[in-house]
């Protein structure tokens, strides 16, 4: 008997995979427990249906990481730290740091985004953040004194 499986079931199958298995198998566990349903031309529909519609949605979010990554590359951020003998910097700039501060120039940015770098000396320094697949944002931080 052929399912659709509807739910991530490990070593079984994955959401939206077809599968052909025993029929005691797919009627006692499987759509019993709502793993999976069985393969109908309307099931068959729904699954293209669903699929199409995340495909679309993923493209309208790389579409939309894309833009935000046009504006985040002219950004600078500037950041006054303190400085030492032979202008040391006393400690480094976080990733905390620069998210703070792309949120008060209005941009939502996870920390998880932001790939760790340790800013500990003065001048310009490059910062990727992965907005999406594929899709990396380089921002400038400026550390002066």
């Amino acid at each position: 008997m052929e399912v659709i499986f509807i739910k991530d079931l490990r070593n079984q199958g994955k959401k939206g995979q077809i599968k052909n298995v025993k029929d005691g198998y797919a009627e006692n566990f499987l759509i019993k427990n709502g793993y999976a349903v069985l393969k109908t031309k309307e099931n068959l529909a729904k699954l293209n249906h669903e699929i199409k519609k995340k495909e679309e949605e993923q493209e309208e979010n790389k579409k939309l990481a894309e833009e935000l990554k046009k504006k985040l590359d002219k950004e600078t951020i500037e950041f006054k730290v303190k400085t030492g003998a032979g202008d040391k910097v006393f400690g480094s700039i976080s990733i905390k740091q620069i998210k703070d501060e792309l949120e008060k120039k209005g941009y939502k940015i996870d920390k998880s985004m932001i790939e760790h770098t340790t800013i500990s000396s003065l001048g310009f320094h490059n910062v990727d953040i992965n907005l999406y697949t594929n899709v990396k944002a380089t921002i400038k931080v400026h550390v002066v004194k």
